[in-house]
C-alpha cells in the first residue's frame, strides 16, 4: 500500500521491451537507502516489484496487463518518474490509500496558472469518472491529490508550488497521458451496494442492490 506522497523523482535509464512486456532500469537515490529484492515501488503510481538493484538504481519488470492499463509503455530513456516506497507500518499517512493498481489513464487537456497555484484539467473515460467526486481523492501518476472540480468527461486539480517541485507534474504539458487510480472506497461501496440474493444468503441484498426499503427493513 502507498500514500501518494512522492519520495523522489527518478530517471529512466533504459527500457528493454519484449513482445508484450518490458524491463525498466531506473536511476534513484533516496529510495535506495532501504531497498530489498521483492520490494514494492510505485513508479508513476504503478506498483512494481524490485528485481535487482545497485548503488545508483533498480530494475523492475512490467507485465502485459500493466502496459495496457497504464502509461508506462510510453516511458523511454531519460523520462522522469515519480517514486514511492510501500508505506511502513509505523509511518505517517500523509495522503490517502493508494494501491498502485491503475484504473485507467487520462489526458491533460488544459494547464492554467492561478497566482501561485497551477490548475490541471484531465479528460478520462466514463469508467474512471464515475468514481471521481469533488473534494475527493485521486492519484495522478502516483500523486495523492484533491479533486477541485468535476465535469462530465473531465476533472481538475489545483497544484501548489511544493507539489509541482517535488513531482513530475511540473514537466507535464497539454496532451500528455497520466496514470489514474480512483479512491478505493467508492469502488468497494459500489460493489457492496450491488449484492444480489444468493441461495446461501437470501437476505444479503435485493436484485437491484441495497434499497431504502431494504435498509428500513433491517433498522437503518
Amino acid at each position: 500500500m502507498f500514500t501518494g506522497i512522492i519520495e523522489e523523482i527518478g530517471t529512466v535509464e533504459a527500457v528493454a521491451k519484449g513482445v508484450h512486456s518490458a524491463v525498466l532500469s531506473i536511476r534513484a537515490k533516496r529510495i535506495l537507502e532501504d531497498i530489498h529484492l521483492g520490494d514494492s515501488i510505485a513508479v508513476n503510481g504503478v506498483c512494481l516489484t524490485v528485481t535487482s538493484f545497485g548503488r545508483t538504481g533498480f530494475t523492475a519488470d512490467v507485465m502485459h496487463e500493466t502496459l495496457n492499463r497504464s502509461s508506462l509503455g510510453q516511458l523511454k530513456a531519460k523520462s522522469a518518474v515519480n517514486l514511492e516506497r510501500a508505506m511502513a507500518a509505523g509511518g505517517r499517512f500523509g495522503g490517502h490509500i493508494v494501491s498502485g493498481h491503475i484504473d485507467g489513464t487520462g489526458k491533460i487537456i488544459r494547464i492554467k496558472g492561478d497566482d501561485n497555484a497551477v490548475w490541471y484539467t484531465i479528460e478520462t473515460t466514463p469508467r474512471v469518472m464515475r468514481y471521481i467526486v469533488e473534494k475527493g481523492s485521486i492519484a495522478i501518476d502516483g500523486i495523492s491529490l484533491t479533486v477541485a472540480k468535476v465535469g462530465s468527461t473531465d476533472f481538475s486539480v489545483s497544484i501548489i508550488p511544493h507539489t509541482a517541485e517535488k513531482t513530475t507534474l511540473s514537466c507535464k504539458k497539454q496532451g500528455d497521458v497520466v496514470n489514474l487510480e480512483n479512491d478505493c472506497i467508492g469502488k468497494y461501496v459500489e460493489k457492496l451496494m450491488g449484492l444480489s440474493q444468493t441461495k446461501e444468503d437470501p437476505e444479503a441484498g435485493e436484485k437491484n442492490g441495497v434499497t431504502r426499503a431494504f435498509l428500513a427493513k433491517y433498522g437503518f
